[in-house]
């Protein structure tokens, strides 16, 4: 039986390779599939960290990363991430707070009317719950206001923004 059942395995493994457009062998992605961007260089990193404003340009990204592990159990940051309790923060500066098509933002977070900036981010990391009442975020906050900067650095950094000409 147990041969009977292989022998079936391996036959629908032959089928379905026999099925792909080039056999199965190249191990490459189809024409079809969209070519991701190369993953920024540390010199890259750097470059876009001194192309911030200040305090930002002076951020340690070693340290926003080390901040962003409290985050991670909520948020991703990678561009077409998934929201998770909370929404992927990829391209979060410049928009509109309560926005991100396909998140279930509370009320609070949804009639805010302000556009996500540095300045905005600063007092929600300091305390989300004291800088909008209402908000579902249980995160107590980040005190420690060079703690923010370099959070908010990595952030910049990590998400897409580009800083206006």
């Amino acid at each position: 039986m147990r041969t009977l059942r292989l022998a079936a395995v391996t036959a629908l493994c032959l089928a379905a390779t026999a099925c792909s457009k080039d056999g199965g062998s190249s191990g490459e992605a189809p024409a079809s599939a969209p070519a991701s961007a190369p993953a920024p260089t540390d010199a890259d990193k750097a470059a876009a960290l001194a192309a911030l404003p200040a305090p930002y340009n002076t951020g340690d990204l070693s340290n926003g990363q080390s901040k962003f592990a409290l985050c991670r159990s909520c948020h991703t940051i990678t561009e077409g991430g998934p929201d998770l309790t909370g929404p992927n923060l990829y391209g979060v500066f410049g928009r509109k707070a309560g926005s991100k098509e396909g998140y279930a933002y509370s009320d609070a977070v949804k009639a805010a009317g302000f556009t996500w900036d540095a300045a905005h981010l600063d007092k929600w990391l300091s305390s989300p719950r004291e800088f909008l009442p209402g908000t579902k975020m249980t995160f107590a906050g980040l005190h420690d206001p060079k703690d923010r900067i370099d959070l908010i650095a990595y952030l910049k950094v990590e998400t897409g923004y580009k800083p206006a000409p």
